[in-house]
């Protein structure tokens, strides 16, 4: 239940902003959001894996809200198919410009990674990556439970000033 509550609270402005240029009505918008919610939670065990989250969520909310439109008799089937390629093509857009935005992140965040020191390398990777805890960092680094929170502090103290040198560059 916690991962569904991730995920809500992850994608629904996304959805919001999303279903915003199919309809002003915000009830019925925040409405068709909660029946795809729903849906993929009550059908979750009968839908196998999604692979792309995402885009399930996004086609589905479209397809609600004009199976929504349909229902109070708003719009027809054609308006809805070339509504659909519209829409279609703006969110494959949008999740272009996404996909590009988090390369040059992931990319950024690289370059910084690589000026760290080899230790501080080693102990983030062991704590974010690998998800150990201090006391198995302590014992795989082979220092002391003190210093190995000096480290950590120091190695995200230098990725901070990294980035905060990469904004002002921006």
């Amino acid at each position: 239940m916690t991962n569904f509550s991730q995920l809500y609270n992850k994608h629904i402005d996304q959805l919001f902003a999303f279903g915003s240029r199919f309809t002003s009505d915000r009830e019925m918008l925040k409405d068709c959001i909660q029946d795809v919610f729903v849906k993929l939670y009550t059908r979750r065990e009968s839908l196998g894996p999604i692979d792309n989250v995402d885009s399930y969520l996004f086609i589905s909310l479209r397809n609600r809200i004009h199976d929504e439109f349909r229902r109070n008799g708003k719009i027809t089937g054609d308006e809805v198919n070339d509504a659909n390629m519209q829409a279609v093509a703006e969110y494959e857009e949008y999740n272009q410009e996404q996909m590009e935005q988090q390369q040059e992140l992931t990319n950024n965040v690289e370059k910084f990674f690589e000026k760290l020191s080899p230790r501080q390398r080693q102990i983030i990777n062991l704590y974010y990556i690998e998800q150990r805890k201090y006391e198995d960092i302590c014992r795989i680094m082979g220092i002391n439970y003190q210093s190995v929170r000096n480290l950590m502090h120091r190695s995200i103290s230098r990725l901070r000033e990294y980035a905060g040198q990469m904004t002002q560059t921006l």
